[in-house]
């Protein structure tokens, strides 16, 4: 096999003491599996405004485009905070997204058991939940033009706009049904078809999709109730396609299902392939910087880990070592190891640090 070169950008907060401990995973599987793998390291967000000017230095998106993989940290912070700055640290994951062409996020949302009675609902709602979210990434509110700030005639005023064409919406719509057909066969599409035309569009393309899929059970629900059915039901759903905001704020409501934010990943995938045959992709917890924290080795770090089984089982095309990490997390829940995050009676606080060290030794 090749050598794969994995790039990682630490980022901000948190960031940095996350992704140690998953570059830290990825270097033990290296050698138990067998992968030839090589880490570059570079600057992107707050930090690398403060050492260059600019949230995505040049040198950071060559590298970007160049690796077989990216693991991102996170980005932002109170001090590049200013609402009004033109350079802020989110345009770097913006960018990235939109340079590598990553149209689709995949985020998985999985309830171990054992922490179960760390999530705010009843535990019964909870056994079971097993959901992929796939959210567009490249399109709507947050890529739309115009969106600035301006003068109005009664004073401030800002626009944003949200566009999606047919393409944008029929490429990340197909991909969640294909996945469907590997897991329970059922799609549910979100929108607020009954207000926005972009919603509407979206409707219509999704169920033009869903005639070639007649295995997979289609379900349009809208958003605002969808954010509701999370909580009362969140067994019910499978695979979860939506537009970009919407998925941004839903996925970070269910992250409650699972006890805490630090313990979700994430991929973020295009149509394009690496060297090694297999989706270029970026891997990062979907948790934020966490400032209060930072420094401190009180991160949860198993999202950032997450995120590694994820890149080695879509950039890396190894589904043994995926499963391996994931299992190794899941060992060290069940034995009661937990970070401040997910603090529960009768279980033992650990650091960022040692949460890293227990599931390399699972690791073997």
């Amino acid at each position: 096999m090749p050598e794969a070169t994995i790039a990682i950008f630490p980022g901000d907060g948190i960031g940095p003491e996350v992704t140690a401990q998953a570059r830290a995973v990825l270097e033990r599987c290296a050698q138990r599996f067998a992968i030839p793998m090589r880490f570059i390291e570079a600057s992107v967000g707050g930090a690398a405004i403060d050492a260059t000017g600019t949230p995505l230095p040049a040198d950071s998106l060559s590298l970007a485009r160049d690796a077989d993989a990216v693991l991102l940290g996170a980005v932002g912070g109170p001090k590049w905070d200013d609402p009004r700055s033109e350079v802020r640290p989110e345009q770097a994951l913006l960018g990235l997204r939109r340079e590598l062409q990553l149209f689709a996020n995949l985020r998985p949302i999985q309830v171990s058991p054992s922490v179960v009675d760390a999530a705010p609902l009843r535990p019964e709602l909870l056994q079971g939940v097993d959901i992929l979210f796939v959210r567009e990434l490249t399109g709507g509110v947050y890529f739309g033009r115009p969106s600035e700030r301006r003068q109005g005639k009664a004073g401030r005023e800002a626009v944003d706009t949200v566009v999606y064409d047919e393409s944008e919406i029929l490429r990340v719509v197909d991909l969640a049904f294909s996945i469907a057909t590997q897991r329970r066969k059922r799609v549910t599409q979100v929108d607020k078809a009954n207000i926005l035309a972009t919603s509407r569009l979206w409707r219509e393309v999704t169920r033009e999709v869903a005639k070639g899929y007649p295995d997979v059970e289609l379900e349009d629900v809208l958003v605002d109730a969808m954010a509701m059915h999370l909580l009362r039901r969140p067994r019910d759903f499978d695979v979860v396609v939506t537009e970009n905001m919407f998925g941004d704020i839903l996925t970070d409501e269910a992250s409650v299902l699972s006890g805490s934010l630090g313990m979700l990943p994430s991929a973020s995938l295009g149509a394009g392939r690496n060297r090694l045959g297999h989706r270029a992709g970026l891997y990062e917890p979907i948790h934020g910087s966490a400032p209060d924290i930072a420094g401190r080795d009180l991160a949860n770090p198993l999202g950032s880990i997450s995120s590694a089984a994820m890149l080695l089982r879509h950039s890396l095309g190894n589904e043994e070592a995926a499963a391996a990490v994931e299992a190794a997390v899941s060992n060290v829940l069940e034995d009661g190891m937990r970070t401040a995050d997910l603090r529960q009676p009768d279980t033992r606080q650990v650091g960022c640090a040692e949460m890293g060290d227990a599931v390399l030794a699972r690791l073997g």
